[in-house]
């Protein structure tokens, strides 16, 4: 039965329209991988079906994702090409148009078309006075991105006005649903500071969201350069970064301990306490194990069968998420990490997609530049999965050890959990 609970908003329109589309339709122009297609795409789509004049909003979800897909390549005539008569973006375009611009921000050659494309559309909104906090949200971001570029273009007071403003927005930072929201957040606020030359205050800052595991690779690196700054040396940096970091991953991997799964017989069911009762004590089920893992077979990408026997001596762990999951993907940069540190050790982590057709999935990851493996439960039959995300984590002999809904808030938090998963199983399967 295609039914599932997510306890985070979806952002993609991946479960709509279910009838039999037309020739020209977005679903199929959202298909396409390269920008320089789906914009022949639409011409073609212009030229047999023009614009009905009466409806001046028809193609504009067509107009938002080319101009977005335009400026993630900084390319800011075509941008403006497509926001020329001053479109409105749907919320789905205004999410890639916001990951667009954290994207080129941190190259510094695309720093002043940040500085300028957010900038505009902050004016847009302040006229707009928009009070729905999805889009109070993305306001958060384009206030962080535009003060990076601006504090690295030299514009210090700017960049810390608009800092210090994305900071008392309420939005969905601590929400633990966009990819690295806070840790992005720390990180941008960390340059600004060092911009404006509070260097001992961006140090301290960093430093507390790299032991807290609010923190990301690139929050790391900020974090080495203001060190150098501060100490005008890189004496003491590595065993710093390792302390903050062994301090993380040693709370999370006692809280993980506590989660270890000594019995899971089949059939196994997997529940946590219900979200909407309030703490009162009530559970829901997440997952259904009516067979051993080796008994579970998928097509991955390629519609090769993947077989679960294959793996017995390895330590197992499946993903499940869908393309409109945007913290299931949010979770992938952590398990990437996982992935690196254990490639020559028995080991194997799949994703797995749920309800959906083969090419909306790879478009997806081909997009997304997804290099995890990904395997495919179309019909939801091997779990019974009623939530996403998911995970489950089998030991070398097939038994399930741990399971775990959400996604943990930042790429580091995320592979301090599930690398203390395998790390508990590999110590006590000794």
């Amino acid at each position: 039965m295609k039914k599932i609970i997510l306890f985070l908003l979806i952002s993609s329109s991946a479960w709509a329209q279910q009838v039999m589309p037309e020739k020209y339709n977005y679903n199929d122009f959202n298909l396409i991988v390269k920008v320089e297609d789906k914009e022949k795409y639409y011409n073609q789509m212009l030229q047999e079906k023009p614009e009905d004049k009466s409806k001046p909003a028809q193609y504009n979800d067509y107009r938002g994702s080319l101009a977005t897909a335009w400026l993630a390549k900084g390319n800011l005539e075509r941008y403006k090409y497509y926001t020329k008569n001053n479109l409105e973006f749907s919320f789905i375009n205004l999410v890639d148009f916001t990951y667009a611009l954290e994207y080129l921000v941190e190259d510094s050659k695309n720093l002043k078309i940040v500085e300028q494309v957010s900038g505009e559309y902050l004016d847009m909104l302040d006229k707009a006075k928009t009070t729905d906090e999805l889009t109070k949200d993305r306001m958060q971001v384009l206030l962080e991105v535009n003060a990076m570029a601006n504090a690295k273009l030299g514009n210090v007071e700017l960049a810390m006005k608009n800092i210090e403003r994305s900071s008392t927005i309420k939005g969905m930072r601590e929400g633990k649903y966009f990819k690295d929201s806070k840790s992005n957040y720390l990180n941008r606020y960390g340059i600004v500071l060092a911009a404006a030359g509070q260097d001992k205050k961006a140090l301290d800052l960093l430093m507390e969201a790299v032991r807290t595991a609010d923190s990301n690779p690139k929050l790391v690196a900020t974090l080495r350069e203001v060190y150098k700054k501060v100490k005008d040396n890189e004496e003491g940096l590595d065993q710093l970064v390792k302390s903050l970091q062994d301090e993380a991953y040693q709370k999370y991997y006692k809280e993980v301990e506590k989660l270890y799964i000594a019995d899971s017989k089949i059939p196994f069911q997997g529940s946590i306490p219900d979200p909407n009762t309030d703490g009162k004590g009530e559970m829901i089920t997440i997952l259904t194990a009516k067979q051993h893992a080796k008994n579970v077979s998928l097509p991955n990408m390629n519609g090769k069968t993947v077989n679960f026997a294959d793996y017995k001596g390895k330590i197992l762990v499946i993903d499940f998420w869908t393309t409109g999951c945007t913290p299931c993907v949010a979770a992938f940069a952590g398990f990437e990490k996982v992935v690196a540190d254990y490639k020559n050790d028995p080991f194997q982590l799949f994703v797995i997609n749920l309800f959906e057709e083969q090419k909306t999935v790879k478009s997806f990851v081909a997009k997304k530049g997804i290099s995890l493996d990904v395997l495919q439960d179309e019909p939801n039959e091997a779990y019974d999965i009623q939530a996403t995300p998911t995970k489950i984590v089998f030991d070398p002999m097939g038994n399930i050890r741990f399971y775990g809904v959400g996604y943990a808030g930042s790429t580091d938090r995320e592979y301090y959990k599930l690398k203390a998963m395998v790390e508990i199983i590999k110590a006590r399967n000794i």
